[in-house]
């Protein structure tokens, strides 16, 4: 594998429609497609990942299908990236299953695990990885539509396809919800979104108790800065331009560089791992 990574200062872009697309990005992100080499980790698993059609989300869902599982791609109406996905996932001899829409639709979220389980038959892994975010500078201009957004889309959705998701799950099954560093760092103006990621790690923390009787177990990546359409269509020019330089690499992870994360946690080696955060900050101390 490459060691070469890029890193800031990138060219200056925007995009103005969120939650970003894969192709504009300049430099382009690397999910692992022509690195990632699997092992049988997930052989014959079942995974719904949402947030799957691009950035850390199809990294796993490529890592996932070259481990052996079969997966299902929830996302919100990026479909040439979800095809793009779905892609890596059939050329690796799997399943994929594409589910659209917005999982701040309550009825959404049940669609999305009903769809999956029809399909497959049970979910044996589940990835919580979409999120919305939006930079402000300051508090009086996060509007209260702002806030539910961002709580309905981080949080909200988490609990409600989980609630879906667990009757479907059998011990051994394992829920990877995606944290954040900003839920020990807060950025200030990721206000809304750090306020999230802390609850999503607190979160995980007492799904983790609630759910070892029942042989599930439930883990937090909590990445630092990665390179994703996210950025441009959320952030300003500036903060783009930078983007990942305040860290100790000075430069963000690409998505592939997130995957080996998630698939220790879903794979039977991680079976006395619950409750816990993996961070991958690229040396940024996480508490």
């Amino acid at each position: 594998m490459s060691t070469h990574r890029p890193a800031p200062p990138f060219p200056e872009q925007q995009q103005h429609q969120h939650p970003g697309r894969t192709a504009p990005l300049d430099p382009q992100p690397d999910h692992g497609e022509r690195t990632y080499r699997g092992s049988g980790r997930l052989a014959g698993k079942i995974a719904l990942v949402t947030g799957g059609d691009s950035g850390i989300g199809r990294a796993v869902c490529i890592a996932f299908a070259r481990e052996g599982a079969d997966v299902a791609i929830a996302y919100l109406d990026e479909h040439d990236d979800a095809r793009e996905t779905a892609h890596y996932v059939e050329e690796a001899g799997r399943r994929a299953l594409l589910i659209a829409g917005d999982i701040t639709d309550r009825a959404h979220c049940r669609t999305i695990v009903a769809d999956t389980v029809a399909a497959f038959g049970r979910i044996d892994v589940l990835v919580n990885n979409a999120a919305y975010q939006m930079t402000h500078d300051t508090i009086e201009s996060i509007t209260d539509e702002e806030w539910d957004r961002t709580f309905d889309t981080n949080l909200g959705a988490m609990f409600r396809i989980t609630r879906e998701a667990v009757p479907h799950m059998k011990p051994g099954a394992a829920i990877v919800n995606t944290a954040s560093v900003n839920a020990d760092k807060p950025r200030p103006t990721l206000l809304a979104y750090a306020a999230t990621k802390g609850a999503i790690q607190n979160f995980t923390g007492g799904l983790a108790q609630l759910l070892a009787e029942r042989g599930i177990r439930a883990n937090c990546v909590a990445p630092g800065p990665v390179w994703t359409p996210l950025i441009p269509s959320t952030m300003p020019a500036d903060d783009v331009r930078e983007f990942g330089l305040a860290v100790p690499m000075k430069r963000p992870a690409q998505p592939a560089e997130l995957a080996a994360a998630y698939v220790l946690l879903a794979s039977d080696e991680s079976s006395y791992t619950s409750g816990a955060t993996l961070a991958v900050t690229g040396g940024q101390p996480f508490l």
